[in-house]
C-alpha cells in the first residue's frame, strides 16, 4: 500500500516511515503543503500534518479532497475539536492526534481502506487463516490463535506480539523493534515485560513455535515442523 506523508516535523515522519515500512507499506514523504499538492502519485492514502510551515494543512486538505477521492488521515498536534469537526468537514477521513503509537496510525489506515474500498464481491472464497506449519492457525480478521483446531487463550499483548513476529517467521527482530510494534512507540515501562510475554508463548505454543532469544539484539521466531506460511490452509510463504 503506497502512502503519502506530508509531516514537517523528521523525528516525527522518520518513526513513522520506519514503522509503516516495517509492515509492508511503501511511505513517500513530503514536507510542505505545496510539496504535497504538487506530488503526482498514485498513492493510496494521504497522512496529512496540519501545521506546516508553508500552509496551513486544513487547506491542503480541501484541496486534496477536491482533487479526488483518495482517503486522508489527518495527524496533529491540534487536539481542538473545532480543528478535528473542521478537518472532517473538509474531506478528511480520519483525525489522529498526537502523540500517537505507529499501530494505532496502521490500524486507523486499514479502517479507512476497509470504509471506503468496494467490498468484497458475493461468492468470492474467504481466504481464512494464516496457517503456520501443520499445528498453528492465526485468524488476523478474528484475533483468534488456534494450534491442533483448539482456539489458544492469549492476552490482548501475547496474540499483538505473535502476530508482530509471525509477519516474518526466520527474521531477528530487536528489542526496540519489538517494542515499538507492540506496546507502540511511547512506551516507557520496563522492557522486561516483553521476556514475559515471550515466555508465556512459549509455554502456550510449546511444539508449534520456537522463539529464540538472541543476546544483545532480540528475539526471532520459527516455525517448528513445516515452517510454510499461508491463507486459508496454505502452506506457501507469504
Amino acid at each position: 500500500m503506497r502512502v503519502l506523508l506530508v509531516e514537517d516535523d523528521e523525528p516525527v515522519a522518520e518513526s513513522l516511515r520506519r514503522g509503516l515500512k516495517r509492515y509492508g507499506f511503501e511511505v513517500e514523504w513530503v514536507t510542505t503543503g505545496g510539496a504535497a499538492l504538487r506530488h503526482e502519485g498514485p498513492y493510496d492514502v494521504v497522512l496529512l500534518d496540519l501545521g506546516l510551515p508553508d500552509t496551513d494543512g486544513l487547506d491542503v486538505c480541501k484541496a486534496l479532497r477536491e482533487r479526488g477521492d483518495v482517503p486522508i488521515i489527518v495527524i496533529s498536534a491540534r487536539s481542538d475539536e473545532t480543528d478535528r469537526v473542521v478537518g472532517l468537514e473538509l474531506g478528511a477521513d480520519d483525525y489522529v492526534s498526537k502523540p500517537f503509537g505507529v499501530r494505532e496510525v496502521i490500524a486507523r489506515i486499514r479502517a479507512v481502506m476497509r470504509r471506503t474500498r468496494p467490498r468484497t464481491p458475493a461468492g468470492t472464497p474467504d481466504p481464512g487463516p494464516d496457517r503456520y506449519g501443520t499445528r498453528l492457525t492465526i485468524d488476523r480478521k478474528a484475533a483468534r490463535v488456534r494450534l491442533d483446531g483448539e482456539e489458544v487463550a492469549l492476552a490482548p499483548k501475547e496474540y499483538d506480539l505473535l502476530a508482530f513476529l509471525t509477519e516474518e517467521p526466520g527474521a531477528l527482530m530487536s528489542r526496540e523493534q519489538i517494542m515499538e510494534a507492540v506496546w507502540d512507540a511511547n512506551w516507557f515501562g520496563p522492557t522486561k515485560t516483553l521476556d514475559v510475554h515471550v515466555a508465556a508463548l512459549r509455554r502456550k505454543l510449546a511444539g508449534a513455535i520456537t522463539i529464540e532469544a538472541v543476546r544483545g539484539v532480540g528475539f526471532r521466531l520459527e516455525i517448528d515442523g513445516d515452517a510454510g506460511t499461508g491463507a486459508g490452509g496454505s502452506d506457501a510463504a507469504s
